[in-house]
């Protein structure tokens, strides 16, 4: 153990368990970013060292109480700015507390009353604010254009003394004067009518129908979305009022918008019903609704009426294209749709029975309707999978002529690009599929496989940084899924930042759970829990999640694997290494470069029995997409 003196500053969030109640997915990713771009790199700057971040805070060391302060007030300054755009209720702001004192270091951490203090006087400072102790105050004196302002005498818990702060009132920087009022709200920053879709009710009285009602108000917010004179709001953050109950202005007031549309479906044999009303969201009150009963067949009419209907509503001029554009449906057979839906819903659960099925829901629509690009796209998708996780012989030419054939139809269809990606990555040409997944994300910056896929291929090529970045943007692209949250934390866990990983750890729980009991045949969803809750140290609750995943899929090798990575966590090498034993011979290039770089297997790695199992993997080589 190493003593010393040392400047310390702990940082906090103001209301983080608040924030994290209201949207997990966007306070965790917010958090991150002004981590990662203003709290960070300021420390760096100002000769500071992050010692360890916590879920909600940061601690720093500094040798010099002067740039400690400095760095602090910097940090206060940059998040004032950042915070002006955003409405109270959404804002990341920060406590921030430094003392100097004499700390114990022990493995890079730091323990002692330097420490100690620091973290009770950010808990009395002010939001937005820099509190410092009466040392601090001292030792600074007049080396800084700043001032004081006594806070009194304060007995903090667990320190023995009262400790003198004050508030460094300069840390707030006031706004220029109007700033506030010209952007309180996103739609003053646009004159375009803005609009958010929230996902319709599924009134069909059939919990499986609901992909069905999904799927509409998906390609409402895309049709929408095409319109250069409307601000739509993204899937992704309408659709985190699926469920919930709320009122509609608050709605509004909370993404930003003038107008929300709301729906229902319910669909009966080949009858339909739909439902939609364009609300006001200052009032709350109807613009305009309308009930629709069709036949299905007449789904894809009745989209485009909604559509056309919100344009007419709300004055908004479509350019010639746009007019193209918005006629230009992806079938216009409902039943090939519906199967299309389904494959679709069916490939993002990624076992193996499941990717099977996808598809043929995929084939079965390309039967019906073979002009129908986004089937031939997901029939790429799931060849890919099977083939690269799974060890299934499928060529990469064969593959790759499928995506093609969605191209050849859809020039622009970002689908079939991520498609491409995908099978070039699982073949081993990676700055080729970095190229196609370049070209899916420009084309629909929207699109979840996209970026769920390239995450997945540059943490495989060890680009932690860049895995991460599209990582995050699929967390937040699709509010009930799992994967992408594991995939996150499995990054961060490789960059060393443990504290945030551990909350990405969490709400892959807490997504995994939900869909565990909504879907309790969905392993994949079990999987991604019991790793969860092993690396935390639950070794009950992943156990328990682990032998419900073997009773339900016990001939998945990717639950094998995920079985073997949760028994590393809990120190069961041997268990693990069974695991991988029944799974080495069963899967495809994907994995086998996966296991190679994976974090988890870390332990193994000197495990003679482990680099027999490495051996293994050289001497099958490429089994698939050669």
């Amino acid at each position: 153990m190493e003593r010393r003196l040392a400047a310390i500053m702990s940082a906090d969030v103001v209301g983080y368990s608040r924030l994290m109640g209201a949207n997990e997915v966007g306070t965790l990713t917010a958090l991150t970013h002004r981590r990662k771009e203003v709290i960070e790199p300021r420390i760096s700057k100002n000769s500071g060292r992050v010692v360890k971040l916590t879920g909600d805070g940061i601690l720093a060391e500094f040798s010099s109480v002067v740039d400690a302060v400095e760095c602090a007030l910097a940090v206060q300054k940059e998040m004032f700015s950042r915070n002006v755009e955003i409405p109270e209720d959404r804002r990341i702001e920060l406590r921030i507390g430094i003392h100097i004192g004499d700390v114990i270091v022990e493995d890079g951490d730091l323990f002692g009353d330097g420490v100690n203090v620091a973290a009770r006087i950010e808990g009395v400072g002010k939001p937005g604010g820099v509190a410092v102790s009466d040392a601090v105050r001292e030792h600074v004196g007049n080396r800084l254009d700043i001032s004081f302002e006594d806070m009194g005498e304060h007995t903090l818990k667990n320190i023995e003394r009262p400790v003198r702060v004050f508030d460094v009132s300069s840390g707030r920087a006031e706004p220029p004067k109007g700033v506030i009022e010209a952007v309180a709200a996103p739609e003053i920053i646009t004159e375009k009518p803005s609009i958010a879709v929230l996902p319709f009710d599924n009134m069909s009285g059939d919990a499986e129908q609901e992909f069905f009602s999904d799927g509409i108000a998906e390609d409402i917010i895309t049709d929408l979305s095409k319109i250069s004179g409307l601000f739509v709001v993204g899937r992704n953050t309408s659709f985190t009022y699926k469920g919930k109950s709320f009122l509609l202005q608050d709605v509004a007031k909370e993404l930003g918008v003038k107008f929300l549309l709301e729906g229902s479906v319910r669909k009966a044999g080949q009858r339909i019903r739909v439902t939609g009303q364009l609300i006001d969201g200052a009032t709350g009150g109807h613009v305009w609704a309308d009930r629709y009963d069709r036949d299905l067949d007449d789904i894809f009419a009745i989209q485009d009426e909604i559509t056309e209907t919100i344009v007419e509503q709300l004055r908004v001029r479509l350019l010639p294209e746009e007019q193209r554009s918005l006629r230009k449906s992806p079938t216009k057979d409902v039943e090939a749709y519906e199967l299309y839906l389904r494959g679709r819903e069916m490939f993002h659960t990624s076992t193996r029975s499941r990717v099977r099925l996808a598809r043929q829901q995929f084939v079965a629509a390309t039967e019906i309707d073979p002009d129908f690009a986004r089937a031939y796209a997901g029939i790429a998708n799931c060849d890919t999978r099977l083939s690269s996780w799974y060890g299934e012989a499928i060529s990469k030419e064969d593959i790759l002529a499928m995506a093609d054939k969605a191209l050849k139809l859809d020039p622009e269809l970002a689908d079939a690009y991520a498609a491409r990606g995908i099978a070039l990555s699982g073949a081993g040409e990676d700055e080729k599929a970095v190229r196609e997944f370049d070209k899916a994300i420009q084309l629909d910056p929207s699109n979840y496989d996209a970026h769920y896929f390239f995450s997945h291929h540059s943490i495989k090529m060890r680009r932690y940084e860049q895995g991460l970045e599209s990582a995050l943007r699929a967390v937040e692209l699709n509010p009930e899924d799992v994967q992408s949250v594991a995939l996150a934390s499995i990054t961060l866990r490789a960059l060393g930042r443990l504290d945030e990983a551990a909350e990405y750890q969490r709400l892959t729980i807490r997504r995994g759970e939900a869909l565990i009991r909504k879907q309790p045949e969905n392993s994949r969803a079990t999987q991604m829990t019991f790793c969860s809750y092993a690396t935390l140290g639950e070794r009950e609750q992943a156990q328990r999640l682990i032998d419900h995943a073997l009773q339900v899929d016990p001939d998945d090798t990717h639950l094998l694997y995920n079985a073997a990575c949760a028994s590393v966590q809990m120190g069961s090498y041997d268990r693990a290494i069974g695991l991988l034993e029944r799974w080495v011979g069963r899967v495809g290039a994907d994995m086998h470069d996966w296991m190679r770089q994976d974090v988890d297997l870390n332990p193994l790695r000197g495990d003679e029995r482990f680099k027999a199992l490495i051996a293994t993997l050289s001497e099958q080589g490429t089994p698939s997409l050669a």
